[in-house]
């Protein structure tokens, strides 16, 4: 089946970018110097963009939001095997704020950060998955 190019093309762009946020959490996490705080914010950002390509491609219409479990109940709505995937994503929705301004919180640790990019690489890979091959990057 023929898919319309400017459809491909954004929900390519969509998962472009939330692969660039994934290379961005691995690199923040390499090195002699991570930087947990702002690796999650890339993983939440992965997983949400991720989201946002699948409800995209679908034709199902989403509004500007950070909650993952939002995009996620979207996505489980046209597509049920995704739900174990979606409730343990979810779990990462903080990290588009929590450590994005001064405060009291204390700094994560790289586990936590390496943990959640797993999860993140999970629901790209899901993604991916279930789109067709001429969506990719």
């Amino acid at each position: 089946m023929r898919h319309d190019p400017a459809r491909i093309a954004e929900c390519r762009a969509w998962l472009g970018r939330a692969w660039t946020d994934l290379e961005s959490a691995r690199l923040l996490l390499a090195g002699d110097a991570p930087r947990p705080d702002t690796a999650l914010f890339h993983c939440q950002q992965a997983v949400e963009k991720a989201w946002k390509a699948f409800l995209f491609w679908h034709e199902h219409p989403f509004r500007r939001t950070h909650d993952l479990r939002e995009l996620g109940d979207a996505c489980t709505t046209l597509d049920a095997s995704l739900t174990a995937l979606a409730l343990r994503a979810e779990d990462l929705t903080p990290f588009a704020w929590v450590f994005r301004y001064p405060g009291e919180l204390e700094e994560p640790a790289p586990t936590e950060a390496a943990e959640a990019l797993e999860l993140a690489r999970a629901v790209y890979e899901a993604v991916l998955a279930r789109l067709p091959a001429e969506v990719r990057p």
